[in-house]
């Protein structure tokens, strides 16, 4: 696959950098983004390290002309094979009628416009090219409630929807689309995550995380990499009969 070319949205940071450098090391040249492009910077050097080209790329996925324009640029390293639309914020933790409309719109603009608008800007020359892998990546909260996280939740649910749906406009064409669904994945954003809802539900911190893990056939929370393993099966040959669909990677919390 080394002629193969992915892109990958929020790329800075966790599971986005991991998702990079797992399809790097399979041989793709790869596009990372982020809304700051100086944040890339110990991305572009896993990738190179991996022994793949890298270029970081200014996308902001909620603003339509920002995709576009990221789009085109990642154009000049190839013909993109695979997209992964990783870039999402948490939204807000509080009970829905708490949340402003603002805060609303933020984490949909980011969690679910932000999948279509990046999707959509690659979908013609995929189509030309009677090719790609496009990789959504949703969570465990989109298929099971979190208390104080309507948004999220929402937007989540949101993605499965429209990769559903996606593949059915596109199996024609040669093109899969799937969606990854990570359980709490562990670093900086979960722990901030669990602060929260501990503050939100009035228990300790501790109690909050078993929230996540007593679930668990296997106790832990899920690491990034391996979700990154997945989108660089996804992305691969060897899940060419695997479309339209929602892929569990939350340590067994989530079986649907």
């Amino acid at each position: 696959m080394s002629s193969r070319v992915a892109v990958v949205t929020g790329a800075n940071r966790g599971i986005g950098r991991a998702i990079a450098v797992a399809l790097a090391a399979d041989g793709f040249d790869v596009a990372v983004t982020a809304r700051d492009p100086a944040t890339l910077a110990d991305t572009v050097a896993e990738v190179e390290k991996a022994g793949s080209t890298a270029v970081a790329l200014a996308c902001d996925v909620r603003d339509e002309s920002s995709v576009a324009a990221m789009a085109e640029a990642s154009a000049a390293i190839g013909p993109v094979h695979t997209v992964v639309a990783n870039a999402g914020v948490a939204g807000p933790t509080a009970p829905l009628h708490e949340i402003t409309l603002d805060e609303w719109r933020d984490c949909v603009a980011t969690d679910l416009d932000g999948v279509f608008l990046t999707f959509r800007a690659f979908v013609p020359s995929m189509i030309s090219a009677r090719a790609g892998s496009l990789i959504a990546i949703s969570s465990m909260t989109g298929k099971r409630p979190l208390t104080g996280r309507t948004p999220y939740a929402a937007s989540k649910m949101g993605v499965i929807g429209l990769v559903r749906t996606l593949s059915l406009e596109l199996g024609p064409y040669g093109i899969r689309a799937n969606s990854v669904c990570p359980g709490a994945v562990a670093g900086p954003r979960i722990e901030d995550v669990i602060r929260k809802q501990a503050a939100a539900r009035g228990i300790s911190e501790d109690e909050a995380l078993a929230v996540f893990t007593g679930s668990s056939p296997l106790g832990r929370l899920v690491e990034a990499d391996e979700v990154a393993r997945t989108c660089a099966f996804l992305a691969s040959d060897a899940s060419v009969a695997i479309t339209g669909e929602d892929v569990n990677v939350s340590a067994g919390v989530v079986m649907y």
